[in-house]
């Protein structure tokens, strides 16, 4: 199954179309549930968390996720969140067109934390009084219809992607000695290909294949970015899915076992074991 990758068509909220979209937290995941599986999308993304706990994994890193903690990403980047019940905040969904077309130029590219050299994250912490003010203000502000919506709106995106540049340091980490400079964008291709393929393969050598890269060039850029080898980043993935299939599915875990690409449930049975420590069927009676 290929990765989704969704458009701001996937989130209607009216029957106009318009190049924004800003919704509450809560209510845009018990909106469209889907949300929370792996996908890309082709626009920008800011986050905002007022309340709760969880994870959100970018481009195959995990980052813990609470009050104060704000996300960007770009068009492109693969995403899934694990979120607490209680999880609230704001969730901003933009095209690049739409900031442009106040403030033309490059500076929407050079926000640091649209540069993969950086951290797509801030943790600001609960008491952060910038930008929360800011986001609720937009958030009443799409509420209501009123004249120069689109204005008001892009205004209040933009003072608060400038106050969150403050955050980061002046000039982006230099790369490793030798590193080329893409290869945040081969990590982040092999994020991609690995949503894509993990049911039929576990293979490293197939994902470096794909990446025109040796087995051994994959696994030490994996290690030096991601701290894991890239064995052990396709077994994430693989038990990723099998918990979420076994705990939120009617599958057996014979079906399960199919699902995933393994020869036979037994197979799979001892695969599941060996990296969590108890059975598939354990797992499904735990939750």
């Amino acid at each position: 199954m290929p990765l989704p990758v969704l458009t701001l068509e996937s989130f209607p909220q009216g029957p106009a179309r318009r190049a924004w979209y800003l919704e509450r937290l809560s209510r845009h995941v018990a909106n469209f549930p889907g949300i929370s599986r792996p996908h890309a999308h082709d626009f920008y993304l800011l986050l905002y968390v007022t309340a709760g706990q969880g994870s959100h994994t970018i481009d195959l890193v995990t980052y813990e996720l609470g009050p104060g903690s704000v996300f960007f990403m770009t068009p492109g980047q693969v995403h899934h969140w694990q979120l607490s019940a209680d999880a609230q905040g704001y969730v901003v969904l933009f095209e690049a067109d739409f900031y442009l077309f106040r403030y033309p130029g490059s500076r929407l590219f050079n926000y640091p934390f649209f540069d993969h050299r950086h951290a797509p994250v801030l943790q600001l912490g609960a008491t952060e009084a910038a930008l929360r003010p800011l986001l609720e203000r937009m958030w009443a502000e799409q509420t209501r219809p009123a004249p120069q919506q689109d204005e008001v709106v892009r205004s209040y995106l933009h003072i608060c992607l400038e106050l969150a540049a403050r955050h980061y340091p002046a000039t982006a980490p230099a790369p490793s000695p030798g590193e080329p400079r893409h290869a945040q964008q081969q990590l982040r291709e092999f994020g991609n290909l690995l949503n894509q393929h993990f049911r039929r393969q576990r293979a490293v050598q197939h994902y470096a294949d794909l990446l025109h890269l040796s087995p051994n060039h994959l696994n030490a850029l994996c290690r030096r970015h991601l701290g894991k080898t890239a064995s052990a980043l396709v077994q994430e993935r693989v038990l990723l899915e099998a918990r979420r299939l076994l705990r939120h599915s009617a599958a057996t875990v014979a079906q399960v076992a199919d699902a995933l690409g393994f020869e036979d449930a037994s197979y799979f049975g001892r695969y599941f074991r060996k990296h969590t420590g108890q059975s598939p069927e354990a797992f499904r009676q735990a939750g």
